[in-house]
C-alpha cells in the first residue's frame, strides 16, 4: 500500500444543477467525494491526512471522466460507476465498503446487516466507523446505510445530502419500475 509522500493528488470541482462539491483522484482512480457545498478545505484537511506530503493539484481535465461518471448519476443516467477508486483503509474498511458496493440502487440496508454480509455480527459499531471513513460519497453508496428502526443515521456529508440521494434514488426507482410497467 501507497502512503502518499511524493504521490500527485489531481483534484477538481463539480458543479451540476444544485450539486457543489470537490472531488480528488490518484494516478490509479478516485480517492476522494466531498460533502456537498462543503469549501475546498475539507478536501485539502483530508488530503493532509491521508496523503501526506503529498503534491495537491488542480486539474479540472484529469478530473472530467469522475465528473462525467457523477453528472450521469445526478441526472438519473447511471446506477453503477465504472471507474477505479483508490480507497485507502484496513482490511476491516475495505470489507466494509465493498459491502456498501452489493447494496442495489434504490435500496438501504442496516448497518447489522453489513456486519453480517461481512461475517462479523457482532462488529455493527466498528461497521458504522468505516462507513464513516468511507473517502468516496456517492460512489461508494454509504448513504444507502440507515438505522435497524429506519431512521437516517449519520452521514459525513451531512444528513441532508444523504436524505437527498436517498430520496433521488427512490424517486428513479419508482420511475423506472412505472415505465417497464407501462
Amino acid at each position: 500500500m501507497k502512503t502518499g509522500c511524493n504521490e500527485k493528488i489531481y483534484w477538481g470541482r463539480l458543479i451540476h444543477t444544485d450539486w457543489n462539491l470537490y472531488i480528488a483522484a490518484t494516478q490509479d482512480g478516485l480517492c476522494y467525494v466531498g460533502s456537498l457545498n462543503k469549501p475546498l478545505e475539507e478536501l485539502t484537511e483530508w488530503s493532509a491526512i491521508h496523503y501526506p506530503g503529498s503534491e495537491f493539484i488542480q486539474d479540472e481535465e484529469k478530473m472530467e471522466p469522475y465528473k462525467r461518471e457523477l453528472k450521469e448519476y445526478l441526472s438519473g443516467q447511471r446506477q453503477d460507476f465504472t471507474l477505479p477508486h483508490d480507497c485507502r483503509g484496513t482490511a476491516f474498511q475495505q470489507d466494509v465498503w465493498k459491502a456498501l458496493g452489493e447494496i442495489p440502487y434504490g435500496h438501504t440496508q442496516s448497518y447489522s446487516d453489513i456486519a453480517n454480509r461481512i461475517n462479523r455480527p457482532a462488529a455493527v459499531r466498528a461497521v458504522g466507523t468505516a462507513i464513516g471513513a468511507n473517502p468516496v460519497l456517492i460512489t461508494v453508496p454509504c448513504h444507502r446505510v440507515i438505522g435497524k428502526n429506519g431512521s437516517l443515521t449519520g452521514y459525513r456529508g451531512g444528513l441532508d445530502m444523504k436524505m437527498k440521494l436517498l430520496q433521488f434514488e427512490s424517486e428513479q426507482s419508482v420511475s423506472e419500475r412505472m415505465l417497464r410497467n407501462v
